[in-house]
């Protein structure tokens, strides 16, 4: 664990990712049947939503503390920081895509094309497998355009009412198109059906500094009830496939999540902190992203390829997300250095020679 990075987020990161991929690689041939799914809900989608709760948290504590350091938020370094950390290597792997397209390996539409190209997969129903997993990356990427600007403009006190709105319209708009809309596109994961996530983990970031001052919060964080959290997540993801669960049961495994998440930030010296922060879990956080990008072109379940069969499927995944992120996309972040925000004090003191 370094200064620079949060403790325990790595971790749960992993966790995340561990998800999606058992999510992914059922079905897949030679991997074994279980009944994780009848026990778990969607598990492959619970990791997304952790995703989303970690990176609402991560980027609003980043954009407070650059308030508080410098007097201001910008958006054009944050906008470069976020373009050099997630273009790269997602425009690698599209251009991988489109090249097995045109060899006629795996096959591809023009609005797969299209809507990954600019992160509007989340708004097209018919996206094929290849690029089926990108909308998440889209909703993500819509969150970094829209959530700083915000921010920018109403300032944080009034960006935590924003969040609040996104919270409570999230889980409203999802019942508003289970009802109305009898096709597929009920279910599909516009921006304001699925901002839930990331509306809590920008709470969380706006409040923690309160909410770490009273007592009964930070006995919360430090009780054994915390270690109920998961079961009522698993319980609650199970019911999630119903209008009901959706709706009203989606919210709380949001809150779930986010109490986890601030219980295992603060207890990083416990047990399971230190299982959250050991270097093969941390490692793993690390290459979320990429795993998440390249996993998609081996865990299919419906490719004869013999690299979509388990377990070369995942080693396979794995070897793929280690070259995109330590031969590419590593070099490549050395260049957020050059966009960082200058400390209010650095600002002052260059400003006094």
């Amino acid at each position: 664990m370094t200064r620079s990075r949060i403790p325990s987020l790595d971790g749960l990161r992993a966790v995340a990712i561990a998800f999606v991929l058992l999510g992914h690689l059922r079905g897949t041939r030679g991997f074994p049947d279980s009944d994780l799914e009848y026990w778990l809900g969607n598990y492959s989608n619970l990791g997304v939503l952790v995703f989303f709760v970690i990176s609402g948290y991560l980027i609003t504590t980043l954009l407070i503390q650059e308030q508080a350091n410098t007097g201001r938020i910008s958006l054009r370094l944050f906008y470069a920081r976020r373009a050099i950390r997630i273009f790269p290597a997602y425009y690698a792997f599209l251009a991988v895509v489109v090249a097995a397209s045109a060899l006629e390996w795996i096959q591809l539409h023009r609005f797969d094309l299209i809507t990954a190209a600019t992160y509007t997969v989340n708004y097209y129903a018919d996206r094929s497998w290849y690029v089926g997993h990108l909308w998440s990356l889209a909703v993500e990427e819509q969150f970094y355009l829209l959530w700083p600007l915000t921010l920018k403009l109403l300032g944080i006190r009034r960006g935590m009412w924003v969040a609040a709105a996104m919270f409570v319209a999230s889980p409203i708009t999802v019942g508003a198109m289970r009802v109305l809309i009898k096709s597929d596109l009920r279910d599909l994961p516009i921006f304001p059906a699925v901002a839930g996530g990331l509306a809590v983990g920008c709470l969380l970031a706006g409040f923690r500094p309160w909410l770490w001052t009273q007592r009964w919060y930070l006995w919360l964080l430090d009780s054994y009830l915390m270690l109920t959290l998961p079961a009522v997540i698993i319980l609650l993801n199970r019911t999630r496939s119903s209008t009901v669960g959706a709706v009203f049961g989606e919210p709380i495994i949001y809150v779930c999540i986010a109490l986890t998440m601030d219980s295992c930030i603060r207890n990083y010296g416990n047990a399971i902190g230190r299982a959250l922060n050991s270097r093969p879990l941390v490692m793993i956080g690390v290459l979320s992203y990429s795993i998440y990008l390249w996993q998609q072109l081996f865990l299919n379940r419906y490719s004869s390829s013999p690299w979509a069969e388990f377990p070369v499927n995942i080693f396979a995944a794995m070897a793929v997300a280690c070259v995109s992120y330590f031969a590419f996309e590593q070099p490549l972040m050395k260049l957020r250095t050059r966009f960082k925000a200058v400390h209010k004090s650095a600002k002052e003191d260059a400003g006094g020679r």
